[in-house]
């Protein structure tokens, strides 16, 4: 799958909304956590809605504004075909990632890797954190491949969603 690496704008917001959800709906869904569909349109439906494509124009005004602070890149299977992955981070008192996510046809095959390079690049050698679901082993492995490892610190979102703490120390370690 040949893949597009782009800079989202502004006039990508809602289709990284769109992206989000459906990453989410392909994600996360456990039934022994009570975690359906239903479940996550309520916690992050909102995402494509109006007030979420808004909340994601200002953020990627803030790329363009401070791309020093503020980081997106997404990728498409084709020039013009949908995103189908993305990674977002912030550098505030400490560099965070987050979202990343690709749709399944895109994992497994070195997509992952080629954003976080990326993100990597931007982050630079500073520590990096990160909250990922604990039950979805692949992204945990995945992390860890990448330098990622767990601080111990956990927490649950929105009563049913364990997540897990990953810390990436500073120094370039690549």
């Amino acid at each position: 799958m040949p893949t597009f690496n782009v800079t989202p704008g502004v006039a990508d917001a809602a289709e990284l909304g769109r992206l989000l959800l459906t990453a989410w709906l392909e994600t996360y869904p456990n039934p022994d956590a009570g975690i359906d569909e239903a479940w996550i349109r309520a916690a992050q439906g909102h995402q494509a809605t109006e007030q979420g494509i808004e909340r994601w124009r200002a953020f990627l005004a803030d790329v363009e504004r401070a791309p020093g602070d503020h980081f997106c890149r997404a990728v498409r299977g084709a020039p013009d075909g949908p995103l189908i992955g993305m990674v977002c981070g912030l550098r505030a008192e400490e560099v965070s990632l987050g979202p990343m996510y690709l749709l399944g046809p895109a994992q497994g095959r070195g997509v992952g890797s080629a954003l976080m390079a990326e993100f990597l690049a931007w982050a630079g050698p500073d520590p990096i954190a990160l909250w990922v679901t604990e039950h979805n082993q692949a992204a945990v492995r995945f992390y860890a491949r990448h330098g990622f490892a767990a601080t111990g610190e956990r927490q649950v979102w929105k009563e049913r969603l364990p997540n897990l703490r990953m810390v990436r120390p500073g120094g370039g370690v690549r």
